[in-house]
């Protein structure tokens, strides 16, 4: 999924960048400490970068067996609220549900163009 990903993005704004199983403590703040330690415990499946390096979108791949316990959906729900929040994209990719094709679109949709291509 990553080299997917991260060939979708990099082909579509070379100054873009994909992160793999970043923890939300290293880009979200938090304004006390057990709210921080709850969020810096949880990662995202993919981080987008843009080119200031500043996290705008996190993806999360949704395997076969992600929601086989209760804990997953728990994890997800403090994710998602976190990255709204800060207002950052949560998007989710599901195993064998989401095609080259699709993933491509929706890099299209949550990634710029490169300047010099929109120029064209």
């Amino acid at each position: 999924m990553f080299k997917a990903l991260d060939a979708a993005v990099v082909g579509r704004n070379p100054s873009w960048q994909v992160m793999a199983q970043v923890s939300l403590g290293e880009f979200l703040t938090a304004s006390d400490k057990s709210a921080f330690l709850a969020i810096n415990s949880k990662r995202v499946d993919f981080a987008l970068m843009n080119e200031q390096c500043q996290v705008v979108h996190a993806l999360e791949y949704q395997g076969t067996g992600h929601y086989r316990g209760q804990s997953a959906a728990a994890r997800d729900a403090v994710k998602k609220e976190a990255l709204r929040k800060a207002g950052i994209g949560y998007h989710e990719i599901v195993a064998g549900h989401t095609t080259p094709s699709e993933l491509r679109a929706l890099v299209g949709k949550l990634v710029p163009a490169a300047r010099d291509e929109q120029a064209a």
